[in-house]
Protein backbone atom coordinates (compact mmCIF):
# COMPACT_ATOMS: atom_id res chain seq x y z
CA UNK A 1 0.00 0.00 0.00
CA UNK A 2 1.90 3.66 -0.99
CA UNK A 3 0.93 6.95 0.90
CA UNK A 4 -2.14 7.69 -1.13
CA UNK A 5 -4.05 4.22 -0.59
CA UNK A 6 -3.01 4.68 3.28
CA UNK A 7 -4.19 8.49 3.44
CA UNK A 8 -7.51 7.16 1.83
CA UNK A 9 -8.34 4.30 4.09
CA UNK A 10 -10.89 4.70 6.35
CA UNK A 11 -12.32 7.74 4.94
CA UNK A 12 -15.45 8.99 3.53
CA UNK A 13 -14.79 10.39 -0.36
CA UNK A 14 -14.76 14.29 -0.06
CA UNK A 15 -13.80 14.28 3.43
CA UNK A 16 -10.90 17.05 3.34
CA UNK A 17 -7.63 15.55 3.94
CA UNK A 18 -6.99 17.74 7.38
CA UNK A 19 -10.13 16.85 8.06
CA UNK A 20 -9.87 15.64 12.31
CA UNK A 21 -12.63 13.08 11.69
CA UNK A 22 -12.84 11.65 7.91
CA UNK A 23 -14.44 8.79 8.96
CA UNK A 24 -17.86 7.90 8.80
CA UNK A 25 -20.95 9.56 10.81
CA UNK A 26 -23.41 7.01 12.69
CA UNK A 27 -26.87 8.35 11.50
CA UNK A 28 -25.29 8.53 7.62
CA UNK A 29 -25.66 5.79 5.32
CA UNK A 30 -22.83 4.72 2.90
CA UNK A 31 -21.69 2.45 0.08
CA UNK A 32 -18.12 1.22 -0.05
CA UNK A 33 -16.27 1.70 -3.06
CA UNK A 34 -14.43 -1.60 -3.67
CA UNK A 35 -11.62 -1.23 -6.61
CA UNK A 36 -9.57 1.28 -8.17
CA UNK A 37 -8.06 4.71 -7.08
CA UNK A 38 -10.99 4.68 -4.50
CA UNK A 39 -10.83 1.51 -2.88
CA UNK A 40 -11.47 1.09 0.41
CA UNK A 41 -13.07 4.91 0.87
CA UNK A 42 -16.53 4.93 1.89
CA UNK A 43 -19.49 7.28 -0.34
CA UNK A 44 -22.17 8.96 1.68
CA UNK A 45 -24.80 8.32 -0.07
CA UNK A 46 -27.72 9.37 2.64
CA UNK A 47 -31.22 9.91 1.55
CA UNK A 48 -30.28 8.85 -2.45
CA UNK A 49 -33.54 6.79 -4.15
CA UNK A 50 -32.67 3.15 -5.22
CA UNK A 51 -32.54 4.26 -9.06
CA UNK A 52 -29.67 6.63 -7.99
CA UNK A 53 -27.64 3.89 -6.30
CA UNK A 54 -28.73 1.64 -8.87
CA UNK A 55 -27.32 3.81 -11.60
CA UNK A 56 -23.91 4.12 -9.63
CA UNK A 57 -21.49 7.44 -9.77
CA UNK A 58 -18.87 8.98 -11.34
CA UNK A 59 -16.27 10.16 -8.83
CA UNK A 60 -13.82 13.27 -9.42
CA UNK A 61 -10.07 12.02 -8.59
CA UNK A 62 -7.11 12.86 -9.04
CA UNK A 63 -5.70 9.09 -8.68
CA UNK A 64 -7.64 8.38 -11.71
CA UNK A 65 -5.97 7.21 -15.11
CA UNK A 66 -6.44 10.72 -16.13
CA UNK A 67 -5.76 13.14 -13.45
CA UNK A 68 -9.05 15.27 -12.65
CA UNK A 69 -10.93 12.80 -14.26
CA UNK A 70 -13.55 10.48 -12.97
CA UNK A 71 -13.42 6.78 -11.32
CA UNK A 72 -16.06 5.08 -12.28
CA UNK A 73 -18.15 2.80 -10.00
CA UNK A 74 -21.31 0.58 -9.93
CA UNK A 75 -23.14 -1.89 -7.85
CA UNK A 76 -23.80 -5.39 -8.45
CA UNK A 77 -27.53 -6.31 -9.38
CA UNK A 78 -28.93 -8.34 -7.31
CA UNK A 79 -26.49 -7.43 -4.59
CA UNK A 80 -27.98 -7.24 -1.02
CA UNK A 81 -28.15 -4.18 0.54
CA UNK A 82 -28.86 -3.05 4.06
CA UNK A 83 -31.36 -0.58 4.55
CA UNK A 84 -30.82 2.69 7.45
CA UNK A 85 -27.61 4.37 8.42
CA UNK A 86 -24.12 2.42 8.23
CA UNK A 87 -22.98 0.28 5.43
CA UNK A 88 -25.50 -0.07 2.69
CA UNK A 89 -24.07 -1.58 -0.01
CA UNK A 90 -20.61 -1.52 -2.32
CA UNK A 91 -19.87 -0.17 -5.59
CA UNK A 92 -17.43 -1.44 -7.79
CA UNK A 93 -14.67 -0.19 -9.91
CA UNK A 94 -15.71 -0.33 -13.63
CA UNK A 95 -13.30 2.30 -14.82
CA UNK A 96 -12.26 5.75 -15.61
CA UNK A 97 -13.20 8.59 -17.62
CA UNK A 98 -11.49 11.60 -18.70
CA UNK A 99 -14.38 13.78 -18.11
CA UNK A 100 -12.93 17.38 -16.38
CA UNK A 101 -16.82 18.83 -16.42
CA UNK A 102 -18.04 20.38 -13.27
CA UNK A 103 -20.28 18.26 -11.85
CA UNK A 104 -24.33 18.63 -12.98
CA UNK A 105 -25.88 17.22 -9.77
CA UNK A 106 -25.49 19.84 -7.10
CA UNK A 107 -27.65 17.21 -4.31
CA UNK A 108 -24.39 15.28 -4.53
CA UNK A 109 -21.48 16.70 -4.42
CA UNK A 110 -18.59 15.39 -6.48
CA UNK A 111 -20.59 12.84 -7.31
CA UNK A 112 -22.00 12.54 -10.70
CA UNK A 113 -24.32 9.64 -11.48
CA UNK A 114 -24.03 7.50 -14.55
CA UNK A 115 -27.28 8.78 -15.59
CA UNK A 116 -26.31 12.14 -15.18
CA UNK A 117 -23.87 12.01 -18.04
CA UNK A 118 -24.10 12.97 -21.35
CA UNK A 119 -21.90 10.41 -23.53
CA UNK A 120 -21.18 6.78 -23.34
CA UNK A 121 -18.33 4.96 -21.96
CA UNK A 122 -16.29 5.25 -24.79
CA UNK A 123 -12.79 5.26 -23.41
CA UNK A 124 -13.54 4.10 -19.91
CA UNK A 125 -11.09 1.69 -19.17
Amino acid sequence: MNGDEQLLNGRVYGAQHDDPNPGPLPHRTYAELVGGPLDSLLLDIHGWRTEEVDAGVALSTELSRWPGGRALYDPRPGEFRTPGPGLSCRFYYSGDNPDHRPDHVPDHGNQLPHHGRDHGRSGVG
